[in-house]
């Protein structure tokens, strides 16, 4: 048997705190999880949980971490030859020489962002 839930007052919608919401939406991107049976559990649509998703992405996008460290020549911080990527969103790479492939595609993947 299903459950109906009555709303009454002025108000028809029910609301969630920021915690709810970044919690229902680690339940549902958490390894093995499947967004629908979340989604039913939560009793929400699985709709809101990807627009909160969305939401809670937006509102740290605008953030980046800065570092003041002392300023050094790019030569002399790689130790000699490098290969510099500039990316098309503007960040710049500069990977020595003798990096491991993997490590490099990795950390391209994680500026790039994909």
């Amino acid at each position: 048997m299903g459950q109906a839930h009555i709303l009454t007052g002025p108000e028809r919608r029910r609301r969630w705190t920021a915690e709810q919401k970044r919690a229902i939406v680690a339940a549902a991107f958490a390894p093995g999880a499947v967004v629908v049976e979340v989604a039913r559990h939560a009793d929400v649509c699985a709709g809101q949980i990807y627009r909160w998703r969305r939401d809670l992405r937006a509102a740290v996008a605008d953030f980046a971490e800065v570092m003041m460290v002392p300023a050094v020549t790019p030569a002399a911080a790689l130790g000699g030859d490098a290969i510099e990527l500039v990316l098309a969103g503007g960040a710049q790479i500069r990977v020595p020489a003798g990096t491991a492939p993997e490590l490099a595609a990795a950390v391209i993947r994680a500026v790039a962002g994909r």
